[in-house]
């Protein structure tokens, strides 16, 4: 057997070709992963003090932490898996601004020190599911979403919440080939948006954010297909119309806004029933809602899931 070194190896040149270049749902192998974790990192993050353990956590085993920042889905830095590792190293995350606006209100404008002391941090692992049929269990470090719409008071007239992306060519020039349009918008209802398990993210594994997993301040919707998990948030904008979305502009039979995670609902060109866990060979069943059904499936009593995926 030849091992390559980590600086040759790529997951176009472990995974099946064909597996590959469909999107990569066949995951990387334990071997990749294993010479990933000695790849040097392109990016710098901080040690985050003062983290409380929260709620909601799974005692499931953990993603290694190579595979959380070697794989990944951030089209603004291509399209490939590896892409983002690779080409997001010198991203520009501080200075950094959010705006809260739209129905409010209290309009909010917050730079990364007011962002970071809008709650107490927590760490909460959650299970991530792809829409690709591959999954991670990832040890987050955030506070909830409704902490800061709370503070920017939404009025009677909010029923959604819009969120949108940064997006700069001359940092990701790579966006220009990604086939979708930029900057990345996504949009929930205002109960998901409130519901507590819905967290905006700012570090992992004890951590800062990387740049290739969403830095410096993100969305992780668990019981959701990842994708709807916004990276690099810079406007948040709650309205009374549901808001367009990147992926059901882009090909709206395949992705719905609500994008639960319902094995009962096939993507059309795959199943949804079963996933592979990174770092594991075989597959296992799905679960609705990813397993968080308890905390959410009460938002959705008398819809039709299938039609509203």
């Amino acid at each position: 057997m030849v091992i390559r070194k980590p600086s040759d190896l790529r997951y176009s040149q472990v995974t099946p070709k064909q597996a590959y270049l469909n999107r990569r749902r066949f995951l990387a192998s334990s071997l990749a992963l294993g010479a990933l974790a000695n790849a040097p990192a392109a990016w710098a993050t901080s040690k985050l003090n003062g983290v409380a353990k929260g709620p909601y956590s799974t005692d499931e085993k953990l993603t290694p932490y190579d595979a959380i920042t070697h794989y990944n889905n951030f089209y603004e830095f291509g399209t490939d898996k590896e892409d983002p590792s690779h080409n997001a190293g010198k991203f520009v995350t501080s200075p950094w601004t959010v705006h809260v606006e739209g129905d409010v209100a209290k309009p909010l404008t917050l730079d990364l020190d007011q962002l970071f002391k809008i709650a107490p941090l927590e760490e909460r692992i959650y299970r991530h599911r792809c829409v690709e049929a591959w999954s991670m269990v990832i040890p987050w470090i955030g506070y909830p979403l409704n902490a800061l719409l709370k503070k920017a008071e939404p009025t009677s007239k909010a029923k959604y919440v819009a969120f949108e992306s940064y997006f700069d060519r001359r940092q990701m020039p790579q966006g220009m080939w990604a086939g979708i349009p930029f900057p990345y918008v996504e949009g929930l209802r205002l109960d998901e948006a409130m519901n507590p398990l819905a967290l905006l993210a700012v570090g992992l594994y004890g951590e800062t954010l990387p740049n290739q997993d969403g830095a410096p301040f993100r969305l992780v919707v668990p019981w959701k297909y990842g994708f709807k998990s916004i990276k690099s948030i810079v406007k948040i904008k709650l309205q009374e119309k549901q808001p367009p979305t990147t992926w059901n502009i882009s090909a709206s039979n395949e992705y719905g806004f609500y994008s639960n995670v319902n094995p009962e609902v096939d993507h059309p060109r795959w199943s949804q029933a079963k996933e592979r866990r990174i770092g594991e060979f075989s597959k296992r069943n799905t679960i609705k809602f990813n397993g968080y059904g308890e905390q959410v499936a009460s938002m959705y009593a008398g819809m039709d899931l299938g039609k509203n995926f």
